[in-house]
């Protein structure tokens, strides 16, 4: 039995034996393939008759499960599972006898109710449980799920589940030369983006309530985002590498900035686009949301992320992308940081999960 195979059934026992409980499964393990086997498990050992529920956040992800139960001849239970997302969970009915929480931490407190009067079992299902128990998303969990099997990211690289990494974060400095164009309903103006960050900060500062405050946030993280000197920075790093490189854009302007071939929603070429990426006909793909879920691209030994979010998960899935390599490969993942910002902040909180000697801070960049 492989190390992949002991843990999925390691965590189906866990799942057998507790009527709420959450499995906290690294990317690369196999967590929908474990909500399988229990299904196949209850379908034959518990109730011949059962009826399942999966739901996930996004739409994207019920494919994986029934590409799965095709993949490995569960295709039997297609008929007998319902799939819903988050927002909808609470207009279906309570008469499943699972309900399978993929990304267990999207659970909000407006599940609550819904959940309480749920009578049948629950199997939560995650790569990176909530951090903090005190937390809407820790509390949910905590009370309809609580995780009660671990298995994280860098004891899979440790096991060879999947293969080792190096981070490497690159500080650049917010350009003060006058580069940076902002836009309202009626003017625009040329401003530099060290003034404009400092601008939103002291509005920050000033807000007088939380949906000013809110606001302001949001601006401040949008000019962060929308900056041209990390897209400058990263082109040149993306020149410096060699072989197969992706780099994850934080909009499809962007995304078609960075590179000649992109892949998302906007672009009719990018299923095409990522065809010639897996073959490797082509070396550079810039993308945004649609390749965090479900697609392995051979031989990928390079990431740069533009921008962290401040979120593990965010974070996590994007760097899943190069762990999929055999495991005696390491892969690189570059991140920029704006230097002496809240995007410091950002990148350390996305970071927290990684191993910290397997993280590197390169030497801050002006422009």
């Amino acid at each position: 039995m492989s190390k992949r195979e002991q843990v999925q059934q390691e965590a189906l026992t866990v799942a057998k034996h507790n009527s709420r409980v959450g499995l906290a499964i690294s990317m690369g393990v196999g967590k929908t393939y474990i909500g399988l086997l229990h299904m196949d498990w209850y379908l034959k050992n518990v109730n011949s008759d059962a009826k399942f529920l999966v739901v996930a956040p996004k739409k994207s992800i019920f494919t994986s499960w029934f590409d799965d139960m095709n993949k490995f001849g569960l295709s039997y239970l297609t008929d007998r599972t319902t799939i819903t997302t988050y927002l909808s969970l609470n207009k279906q009915p309570q008469d499943y006898d699972v309900i399978y929480l993929d990304e267990c931490h999207s659970l909000l407190y407006s599940h609550d109710f819904w959940l309480t009067h749920y009578a049948g079992r629950i199997v939560g299902l995650t790569g990176t449980p909530p951090r903090f128990a005190k937390s809407e998303k820790g509390f949910m969990v905590n009370k309809f799920c609580p995780i009660k099997y671990k298995y994280i990211t860098d004891s899979a690289v440790d096991d060879k589940i999947l293969n080792d990494y190096r981070i490497v974060v690159h500080p650049v400095n917010l350009s003060r030369l006058s580069v940076y164009t902002v836009k309202t309903k009626t003017k625009s103006w040329t401003t530099s983006e060290y003034d404009n960050y400092q601008y939103q900060c002291r509005a920050l500062m000033g807000a007088s309530n939380p949906k000013s405050e809110m606001y302001f946030r949001i601006m401040r993280m949008r000019g962060l985002m929308e900056y041209p000197t990390k897209e400058s920075y990263a082109k040149k790093l993306a020149d410096t590498i060699k072989g197969k490189c992706i780099i994850f854009c934080n909009t499809q302007e962007q995304a078609d900035r960075m590179c000649e071939h992109s892949y998302h929603s906007g672009n009719p070429n990018s299923e095409t686009n990522l065809e010639l990426f897996k073959d490797g006909t082509i070396t550079r793909l810039s993308c945004v949301l649609q390749l965090n879920e479900g697609i392995n691209i051979p031989d990928l030994e390079c990431a740069i992320l533009l921008h962290a979010y401040g979120n593990e998960r965010k974070a996590a899935q994007r760097i899943g992308r190069v762990l999929r390599l055999t495991p005696d490969k390491v892969a690189d993942i570059h991140i920029l940081m704006y230097h002496e910002t809240i995007d410091k902040k950002w990148v350390e909180k996305a970071l927290e999960d990684f191993d910290p000697d397997k993280i590197t801070y390169k030497d801050v960049h002006s422009y």
